[in-house]
């Protein structure tokens, strides 16, 4: 099942995606689905960020390609930062360069929650997700590496790009993820190379944050990342989920 945030005139609603067809759900996609006698034509509708994250837990160093691609050991333990609210777009919408001199891509997988997570178990880590979309984690590097925390150049505006749905119906642990720069492939794994898979990492973040209906978790980017500039476009495409594409302002 494909979820869908979106606009439709002076309205934004939640529906499921099937082929060109949305038919509407009752408010939010949690913590049940209420399906509605009430349909849009895809081409009707403008697709937004797939949900309203009160925040983004994002992952560093997660796929054993990743770490071998920056020369860094595996990490024994999730390394996690943040990513504000304020910092999502939805498919099409345009990355801004807030002025740092190299402007990276991430490829990742994202998980969204549904309920609210707080000490939850491994094994019942999984009750807590709605579902997966695509994510760009989007980098100024070079402020990365003069800044001693994260916050500018992870938390800009606009460098959280999310969608283009949130698909509830695949395997985390055994997905196909691409990252294309202006149509030429960057970045190709499959989730199987995670470091720490999505039940462990909810389970390990619920620990200390509590997570709640619409945050995401930003699984980590495996090797494969690169800058972008003004106008280049870059799409994430997870099997089963869907494509997301920015452009550069």
């Amino acid at each position: 099942m494909k979820i869908v945030r979106y606009s439709i005139g002076s309205k934004t609603e939640y529906g499921i995606l099937d082929g060109e067809q949305i038919q509407v759900i009752d408010g939010k996609p949690y913590p049940e689905i209420k399906k509605l006698n009430q349909f849009h034509k895809l081409s009707e509708v403008k697709l937004l960020a797939p949900c309203e994250p009160t925040k983004i837990v994002a992952i560093g160093l997660n796929y054993y390609s990743h770490c071998k691609e920056t020369n860094n050991p595996v990490p024994t333990e999730p390394m996690m930062f943040y990513k504000p609210s304020s910092s999502v777009i939805g498919p099409e919408e345009k990355i801004q360069n807030p002025g740092c001199e190299r402007l990276d891509w991430e490829t990742e997988f994202g998980v969204v929650i549904k309920a609210p997570a707080k000490k939850v178990s491994e094994k019942d880590a999984m009750k807590y997700v709605l579902g997966y979309t695509c994510f760009n984690d989007v980098t100024a590097r070079d402020w990365q590496a003069k800044d001693s925390q994260w916050s500018r150049a992870k938390g800009s505006d606009t460098f959280s790009p999310i969608g283009p749905c949130i698909e509830t119906d695949i395997d985390p642990g055994n997905a196909l993820m691409e990252g294309y720069h202006n149509g030429e492939l960057k970045q190709k794994v499959n989730t199987n190379d995670l470091v720490f898979g999505v039940p462990a990492l909810v389970s390990y973040i619920s620990q200390f944050i509590t997570l709640y209906p619409g945050d995401v978790i930003a699984t980590g980017t495996p090797a494969g990342i690169g800058p972008m500039k003004s106008g280049d476009t870059f799409e994430i495409k997870i099997e089963g989920v869907g494509t997301l594409r920015n452009t550069v302002a």
